[in-house]
């Protein structure tokens, strides 16, 4: 067993990229074939005040364009729209709909479910202990995916 930092850093990478890529395939088998993690992620981003691609962008760890391009596909399959601003008329505000809100709580119940597969799996404590651990050499950090665009500057896209 290796107890290289590396190798640590890879297994959580894994787990992550495991629940993610699992989570895209109970999406599709609920009937959303074309929902992601990610627009999980970016409508939770949304939901909490990420009301503009700039900042959806830096929360989502991608480029302005990028997030632009996410909210497209989000508006274009009726999971949030833009209003105006109401004190600025030029600038626009990206809200979550009731579709959107719906497929949100898809996506916890599915991440619910994902959670007592490894509970099944490895024991509810030790999913419990994984998380108090997690928490505990976190910090009082809050987890976004926004401090800086690492992993996408070093799998080669756009940040």
């Amino acid at each position: 067993m290796s107890r290289s930092g590396a190798d640590l850093a890879l297994l959580l990478l894994g787990g992550f990229r495991t629940l993610a890529d699992r989570a895209a395939v109970e999406f599709a088998a609920r009937g959303y074939e074309d929902i992601r993690p990610v627009h999980d992620f970016a409508l939770q981003a949304i939901l909490t005040g990420a009301d503009n691609a700039s900042e959806l962008g830096r929360r989502m760890s991608v480029t302005k364009q990028s997030a632009a391009k996410t909210i497209a596909v989000l508006e274009a399959r009726g999971y949030v729209e833009r209003r105006p601003d109401p004190t600025d008329r030029r600038r626009m505000h990206i809200e979550v709909t009731d579709r959107g809100h719906t497929l949100l709580r898809e996506g916890a119940a599915i991440f619910d479910d994902l959670r007592r597969q490894w509970e099944t799996q490895v024991g509810a404590g030790a999913v419990e202990q994984l998380e108090r651990t997690l928490r505990q050499l976190l910090g009082d950090t809050t987890t976004r995916l926004d401090t800086p665009g690492w992993l996408v500057q070093d799998l080669g896209g756009d940040s």
